[in-house]
C-alpha cells in the first residue's frame, strides 16, 4: 500500500487569525460563525479545517477579500509572513482600492462642512428658512 503525504490541515479560526485578518481568534470565530467567511464557496464553522489550496472570501466591514491558501499556520506570524501565507485576486485587490479611494473622497467632502451650525449659522437657517 502506498500512503499519501498528509496535507497540512488547521482551523479556519486558527488560521485567520494566524494571517492577521482579525485581531483575536475569538473576533475570527465570531466572523466565521456569523457567514461573514466563506470557504470553497459555502458557510463554515469556525472548528471547520482549511488546506493549501483552498478557497476564502472574507468579509470585513465594507471589505471583502477573495484569498486562495498558500500556506497553513497554527501560531500568528508577522505581517511581512502572513503575506505570504495567501493570494488575493487582482480583482479583490481593485475593488478594495476603489473602495478605499471612495471613502476617501467622501471624508474630504464631509470634512469641509464642519459638523453642527454655530449660532450665527442657525440665525442665517432660520432666515432661510422663512421662520427668523
Amino acid at each position: 500500500m502506498s500512503s499519501k503525504p498528509e496535507q497540512p490541515e488547521t482551523r479556519i479560526d486558527k488560521w485567520l487569525w494566524a494571517a492577521r485578518f482579525f485581531k483575536t481568534r475569538s473576533l475570527a470565530a465570531a466572523a466565521v460563525k456569523g457567514g461573514k467567511v466563506r470557504v470553497n464557496g459555502g458557510r463554515a464553522k469556525p472548528s471547520r479545517q482549511i488546506k493549501i489550496l483552498d478557497q476564502l472570501h472574507i468579509q470585513r466591514g465594507d471589505f471583502l477579500f477573495d484569498i486562495t491558501i498558500n500556506a497553513i499556520a497554527e501560531k500568528r506570524v508577522s505581517a511581512k509572513q502572513a503575506q505570504l501565507l495567501y493570494t488575493e485576486s487582482q480583482e479583490s485587490i481593485q475593488h478594495r482600492e476603489e473602495l478605499t479611494e471612495t471613502k476617501r473622497i467622501e471624508r474630504k467632502a464631509s470634512a469641509q462642512y464642519g459638523g453642527r451650525p454655530d449660532k450665527q449659522g442657525r440665525r442665517n437657517l432660520r432666515r432661510l428658512q422663512g421662520k427668523g
